[in-house]
């Protein structure tokens, strides 16, 4: 055997080998993947992509014809699109970026929320006062069910029990049992209710009133109000406080608010209901999604054009990205 193939011991102590591996994993795995903010643009009939490394647009991608709310299937794997004007909800692969199918969402389809179950897509039809149930993998319509004039926001409590829509005409929750897809009840909350949300545990709705000016948080074990909460901004006219998008925090510390024209996102005690500050954003801001790591908030404004990346710690916006035109919906992969 030739000796100068062979690597003695003491030419590679157990530190060095040791570091000499890691770099060699560390080498091979490359650098981490950043997270990916999707955007709905809705003038432009497009999605921004921005890294959120970087805080970059990295691509701008087309869809359908104006394109509004955006969710995702719990793996990450899908994005679903509501393509407004063009009666669809498109489903497009993350890893590829293509559009793999389109579903019968029906008539101007604008928000809608996925069942736990990863499969029932109920969909609000702000034409036709219609919530439309579509099963995702046969891409089957299972059911409408009639609902308030001009419906809009939808969510699904945790259990699955629950699916929630708001009518902004008629002002009221519309509580759909998904065990049978019917409704079951109603609830009367201030004008135009536009977003509503179910806290992790499932035990509170939140619901967003845009003309009321207002935020209203229910009992879901009884359907009732707890608690109606308004926003005073100083050298906001009050007619520009026009609450929308709603997100609330993972460890059920905090909600933010999205307040329209107003141009603020407010930031409340989910435990006090107290009212804890006011976030200068963009024009007209819309929707609020945060990272998958929760440190940081996204903020679509639609009329300036632009995303603010909020951090959610020092409730300090760190940065502004310019979209396209009108950007609307929002959310995050890992």
């Amino acid at each position: 055997m030739r000796r100068s193939l062979i690597y003695p011991a003491r030419l590679c102590p157990t530190r060095l080998c040791k570091a000499l591996a890691l770099g060699a994993v560390l080498l091979a795995a490359g650098p981490a993947a950043a997270s990916i903010a999707w955007v709905s643009n809705e003038k432009d009939n497009s999605l921004s992509l921005i890294d959120m490394q970087s805080l970059e647009v990295i691509e701008t991608l087309p869809v359908g014809q104006r394109p509004r709310g955006l969710l995702l299937s719990h793996d990450y794997r899908l994005l679903y699109i509501c393509a407004s004007d063009s009666d669809r909800v498109q489903v497009m692969d993350v890893a590829t970026r293509k559009i793999i199918k389109e579903l019968p969402s029906g008539k101007d389809p604008e928000q809608f929320a996925l069942h736990p179950n990863d499969r029932w897509l109920y969909v609000s039809n702000e034409d036709d006062a219609l919530v439309t149930v579509i099963d995702t993998q046969t891409s089957e319509v299972l059911g409408q069910i009639g609902v308030g004039v001009e419906p809009e926001g939808m969510a699904v409590s945790p259990d699955g029990k629950w699916a929630v829509n708001t009518s902004e005409t008629t002002n009221m929750l519309h509580w759909i049992d998904t065990s049978t897809q019917t409704l079951a009840d109603n609830t009367l909350v201030d004008q135009r209710p536009r977003f509503v949300e179910f806290n992790r545990d499932g035990t509170q709705l939140w619901a967003s009133a845009e003309i009321g000016g207002t935020l209203t948080v229910l009992d879901v074990a009884t359907r009732k109000i707890l608690k109606t909460l308004t926003f005073q901004i100083k050298g906001v006219h009050p007619d520009k406080v026009q609450p929308v998008g709603i997100k609330l925090s993972a460890d059920g510390k905090l909600a933010f608010v999205a307040l329209g024209p107003a141009n603020h996102v407010a930031v409340i005690d989910a435990k006090t209901f107290e009212v804890l500050d006011y976030l200068l954003v963009g024009r007209r801001v819309w929707q609020l999604a945060f990272t998958p790591d929760q440190k940081q908030l996204l903020a679509t404004n639609g009329v300036s054009g632009d995303v603010s990346v909020i951090d959610v710690e020092s409730r300090k916006v760190l940065k502004s990205v310019k979209v396209g035109r009108y950007p609307w919906g929002v959310v995050v992969t890992p």
